[in-house]
């Protein structure tokens, strides 16, 4: 790959990217994050709200939890891009080299969860394809064994090349042209069925109460939430912050937004036995629809596996990042062959009360900061620490205890406001020499 032919003597995820290798323009930021946005998660997630909320409240929480979830993911590309330093990187010039060693693993083990569950996706669509096209069934052991190691088998040839080449030649200029034609066409054939049941009474159709606006909003919150981990380790190649942070809200944000309302759009108008991928092949040209937005699923987890093998060369650098990219795509291959995959959203919810806090002490204390940031040479910052440890627990009691105002929201708000208070008190020798 081409950011991996350094000698093992380097470990590249706590090196800043070097000048030569910043190769991604506002295009290529909007196109990637645009792309990894698009799923077959997104919009079965998107469907969890219904009938939980009401349309009203759905579409209100979609776009607001897009917009913040989208602007949180760009704010830490932009982090990313200045410092030219990985997601791991930025834990270490916050918690400590040896602290953050913690959600550095926690991360990597997400990020096989992630892998695992796309590959389950992709199978699980493909054989859904092969029934409606061909009358074939896959669902026995050897159909379930066959489509896992092929798509197996593209995620880890893919990581045998090189990442900056794949998003720059194969994702901005094939890939995104073919992903928003077949969201336009799924969007055509939904509107249009929505319309012909009436628009007003599904636009006026109420809640169960079993969800409220913010609770709602959290649920949007945690598909962007989840990839605050991964976003550094692609923005480090931008050639300018600006860039990186715009390109990446404004192509998240439209590629949540779709996606989270057409799960809704789906699920409203299919029969209520039928599953969500059953609902799109039945849609006219859903076929060819759902086999582009298939296609499209394998940079999800492309970029998965990618970030987690520079998570996991940051800890044992021996070994180099395509080398992990490599060993990760086959665990998570096999892992995909034998564990049970289902509900998403405890799982999701559970990664945001991670995460959010993570991210909300490493912003507090590092934006703005005008020096070029090294990986902190102390081993423990016990108060960035404690205060991710203490958001941890807040986000949970506010899930449990006041689910009406949301978790992610105060829980982030509470984090970066701290962190920024106490970071004068920090020793700054996580820090180089002025930029």
């Amino acid at each position: 790959m081409a950011n991996t032919n350094f000698t093992d003597q380097v470990n590249q995820a706590l090196t800043p990217v070097g000048t030569a290798e910043r190769v991604f323009s506002w295009h290529d930021h909007a196109s990637l994050w645009f792309s990894l946005g698009v799923g077959l998660l997104v919009m079965q997630v998107g469907a969890y709200l219904v009938p939980a909320v009401g349309s009203r409240d759905a579409a209100i929480a979609i776009v607001l939890g897009s917009l913040l979830g989208a602007g949180l993911l760009a704010w830490t590309a932009k982090l990313g891009c200045d410092s030219g330093l990985s997601s791991a990187g930025l834990m270490h010039a916050t918690y400590g080299s040896y602290f953050a060693r913690l959600p550095v693993l926690l991360n990597l083990a997400q990020l096989i969860g992630w892998t695992t569950f796309e590959l389950v996706v992709m199978r699980d669509g493909t054989a859904a394809i092969a029934q409606q096209s061909l009358g074939l069934s896959l669902d026995g052991t050897g159909g379930i064994v066959v489509t896992t190691l092929l798509w197996g088998a593209v995620l880890t040839l893919l990581l045998a090349g090189s990442m900056t080449q794949l998003v720059r030649k194969v994702i901005s200029r094939v890939g995104l042209p073919l992903v928003i034609a077949s969201l336009l066409w799924l969007t055509w054939q939904f509107g249009g069925q929505l319309h012909s049941k009436g628009l007003e009474a599904f636009w006026a159709r109420e809640g169960d109460g079993s969800m409220g606006m913010l609770s709602a909003m959290d649920l949007v919150i945690a598909m962007p939430v989840s990839w605050l981990p991964l976003v550094a380790d692609y923005a480090r190649y931008g050639k300018s912050g600006r860039s990186a942070l715009s390109g990446t809200w404004l192509g998240y944000a439209l590629a949540n937004i779709w996606c989270y309302a057409l799960g809704v759009m789906v699920v409203s108008v299919a029969q209520p036995d039928v599953n969500l991928v059953s609902a799109l092949l039945l849609a006219q040209g859903g076929l060819i629809a759902l086999s582009l937005i298939l296609v499209d699923e394998i940079d999800n987890a492309y970029g998965d596996v990618y970030s987690g093998a520079v998570s996991a060369h940051s800890i044992k650098s021996s070994w180099t990042v395509r080398q992990w990219g490599l060993g990760l795509a086959l665990l998570c291959t096999g892992l995909a062959l034998v564990l049970p995959m289902h509900s998403l959203e405890p799982f999701l919810l559970l990664l945001s009360s991670v995460f959010v806090p993570l991210y909300g002490v490493i912003l507090g204390r590092l934006s703005g900061v005008s020096m070029r940031l090294q990986p902190m040479q102390r081993k423990v910052d016990f108060s960035a620490a404690l205060l991710w440890l203490a958001g941890i627990a807040v986000y949970h009691l506010l899930a449990k205890w006041a689910p009406q105002w949301g978790a992610a929201l105060p829980t982030l708000a509470l984090t970066f406001g701290l962190a920024w208070l106490t970071r004068a008190n920090v020793s700054m020798n996580q820090l180089g020499e002025p930029a």
